[in-house]
């Protein structure tokens, strides 16, 4: 399993070679609650690290979601449409967003470790 590396803005990617899946992280889908819309990149569309990526819309409010990195969108989760819920059951999992072929790999590593994360969190409560 590859290794999950976080951005300040509370989004996730999980790298498997030159690809990321994207998502937003369990805190971020927490604050926002029961979340009934998502709004998708294309296929293709070009994003510069922290460009914006998809909208998540909530019952509380609607979220930007950031790129991590830089990249071409290769794939999408359109079972969102139908399903938005599957980030709340599974942000992790069933609930990432789009998977984006990176175009500087270097970009993760600058990213916050699942540790990090957590010391990141205990610092905004």
């Amino acid at each position: 399993m590859s290794q999950v590396r976080y951005s300040k803005d509370h989004e996730y990617i999980s790298v498997e070679g030159d690809v990321g899946t994207i998502g937003i992280s369990e805190h971020a889908q927490a604050q926002l609650g029961d979340v009934v819309f998502v709004e998708l990149p294309a296929v293709g569309d070009k994003l510069a690290k922290g460009a914006q990526a998809a909208v998540v819309e909530s019952v509380k409010a609607a979220s930007e979601v950031f790129s991590p990195v830089s990249g071409e969108v290769v794939a999408i989760n359109s079972d969102l449409e139908s399903e938005p819920s599957l980030i709340n059951e599974d942000a992790l999992g069933k609930g990432w967003i789009l998977k984006l072929k990176l175009s500087d790999p270097a970009e993760v590593t600058a990213l916050m470790d699942e540790a990090a994360y957590q010391d990141f969190l205990k610092s905004i409560a």
